[in-house]
C-alpha cells in the first residue's frame, strides 16, 4: 500500500434487490485515491459513480469487496463506527444545498462546527469560499451559487480529510458553476483536502488531477492529468 493512499477499494460490489429484481450498481471496482488529489468521477446516470461515492463516504454499505480509509477497513465497520467516521473525516456536498432556511449562512455553518473535533470557525470557512461579506444573510437572500458555497463552507468547516461532492454544479448555470468549481479547487489546493467530484459534465474533468470513468457499475478508464487547467478555463 502506498503511504499516501486515502481510499483503496478491492472487488467493490453493490447489489440492490427488490423482490426478484436485482440491480448490480457496482461490479468489482478497484480504485485507489491519494492524499490531496482532486479526482473527477465521470459517467452517465446509472453507471455506479454515486453508489461508489456513498460507500466510501460511509453513507451506504457494500455487498462484497473491501474499502479501506487509510488503515481502517470501512467494510467491517458497524453503523455506529460509520457515523463516527462520517463525522470526523468526511465532508459532503450535494447537488441541492440542504440549508436551513431560518438560519443565516453563518448559523448554517456553525451547526457543523459545534459537533466537530477540531473545526475552523464559521467565519474562516465562509471566507475560504469568498462569502465573508454574506455571513448574516439567510438562504433566501442568496443566489444559487452562493447557497452552494455556503454548503461547501459547511462541509469543510469541520476540517475533513476528504470532501465528496455529488453533482455540486448540477443545479447551476455555467457561469455560477465555474465559481463553485473555483471554490472547490481553492479548498483542495490550500487545505490539501482529498476531493472527489461526481459529474455528468465532461468539461469539468480538465480541472482534476485524475479522471475516473464509470460505466455499467465498473471503472472503464482512469486518466491522469499532468497539468490540470484552472476552473475558469472549463468549457461547459
Amino acid at each position: 500500500m502506498m503511504d499516501n493512499a486515502v481510499f483503496r477499494t478491492s472487488g467493490l460490489t453493490k447489489i440492490y434487490r427488490t423482490g426478484d429484481v436485482e440491480v448490480r450498481a457496482l461490479n468489482g471496482v478497484d480504485i485507489t485515491l491519494h492524499a490531496g488529489e482532486m479526482a473527477v468521477l465521470l459517467g452517465p446516470s446509472g453507471s455506479g459513480k454515486s453508489t461508489f461515492l456513498n460507500i466510501i463516504g460511509g453513507l451506504d454499505t457494500a455487498t462484497s469487496g473491501t474499502v479501506y480509509f487509510k488503515d481502517m477497513e470501512l467494510t467491517s465497520f458497524s453503523e455506529r463506527q460509520l457515523t463516527r467516521y462520517r463525522r470526523d473525516h468526511v465532508g459532503f456536498v450535494f447537488q441541492f444545498y440542504n440549508l436551513i432556511p431560518s438560519l443565516t449562512a453563518w448559523e448554517n455553518v456553525a451547526l457543523v462546527t459545534e459537533v466537530a473535533r477540531a473545526p475552523m470557525t464559521p467565519d474562516e470557512a465562509l471566507a475560504l469560499v469568498n462569502l465573508g461579506d454574506r455571513t448574516t444573510h439567510f438562504p433566501a437572500q442568496l443566489s444559487g451559487g452562493e447557497q452552494q458555497r455556503v454548503a461547501i463552507a459547511r462541509a469543510i468547516a469541520k476540517n475533513p480529510e476528504v470532501l465528496l461532492c455529488d453533482e455540486p454544479t448540477g443545479a447551476l448555470d455555467s457561469k455560477t458553476g465555474i465559481i463553485v468549481l473555483e471554490a472547490l479547487a481553492k479548498i483542495n489546493r490550500e487545505l490539501g483536502t482529498t476531493t472527489a467530484i461526481i459529474t455528468h459534465n465532461a468539461g469539468i474533468q480538465e480541472i482534476a488531477d485524475r479522471v475516473v470513468s464509470f460505466i455499467d457499475g465498473a471503472v472503464s478508464q482512469t486518466h491522469i492529468n499532468e497539468a490540470p487547467i484552472q476552473p475558469a478555463d472549463v468549457v461547459w
